[in-house]
This record gives structure tokens, sequence and C-alpha cells, in this order.
């Protein structure tokens, strides 16, 4: 409401929230609780972090910062005000593996099964196929 107060009256604002007027004009004027008193420093000690480590770290390693730090909170907390106060984590995208490259003048082996998969006898047609696992050392193929 206080937000709107330019664009609409503050009795019509009240009677579409259903909230009363001078319930309104009490909460303006009322101090904040412990609670939101206690959010603002959290949040002011998650902004630290959050910067600290170049907005890479999410609720999950902030909380963890913070418990380093001897602050005991909930992760859900770290969760929500981060939210609340529009701190979000950058992520990279991982980059697409690039596994053929067909811009070659190399010679290209014959297709002579051409998708005839019809065998009269054992052991006259074999069939593979590559897989790529990424580990430590970099991408593995696995035929």
């Amino acid at each position: 409401m206080e937000n709107h107060e330019d664009d609409f009256s503050i009795e019509a604002m009240s009677q579409i929230l259903n909230v009363s007027r001078s319930g309104y004009y009490d909460w303006l004027v009322r101090p904040a609780s412990m609670r939101e008193l206690a959010d603002k420093d959290l949040c002011m000690e998650i902004e630290k972090i959050y910067y600290e480590f170049g907005r890479r770290y999410g609720s999950d390693r902030i909380h963890k910062e913070l418990q380093d730090h001897g602050i005991r909170t909930s992760r859900t907390r770290v969760e929500r005000l981060m939210a609340e106060n529009d701190l979000r984590s950058i992520y990279n995208t991982r980059k697409k593996v690039k596994t053929t490259d067909s811009n070659h003048d190399l010679p290209v082996s014959p297709n002579l099964l051409n998708r005839n998969f019809q065998v009269m006898k054992p052991n006259l047609v074999w069939v593979s196929d590559i897989t790529y696992i990424h580990s430590k050392q970099g991408w593995l193929y696995l035929c």
C-alpha cells in the first residue's frame, strides 16, 4: 500500500486488501521486530560472503560459511533472505562437448550394410558404438 499511495487512496486499497485503515497506519509507525532486525543483520553477513566469493556461492555454501564463522542459522532462512534480496549465484553453463568434426577432407568409410540388418550367418556383420565419459583426466572414450 505504501508504494501505491500516489496511485490509489488508502481507503480503496484497504478495502481491496481487506485490512483496516487504522491497522495500516499502526503498521507504518510500528518499530521493527526482533526477527526483522536479526534478518537485517544476517542479510549483511550473507551479502558480505556473497560478494567475497564473487557472487558464485549459493545458499548451501553461504550457509556453510556462516557456520564456519560461528553464525547459527538454517539453510532455508539463508535461502529466503537471498531470494528476498535478489542474491543469485552466478554459474557457468557447461561447455557442449564436441565429439565429431565432420568438416574434413579425409576419406569416409563406405556404408556396406546400407541399413540391411538381415544377416544369414553369425559374425558376418558387427556393430559398435562409442560413448564419452568425463573423468578427472578429461574425456575417455568407451567402445
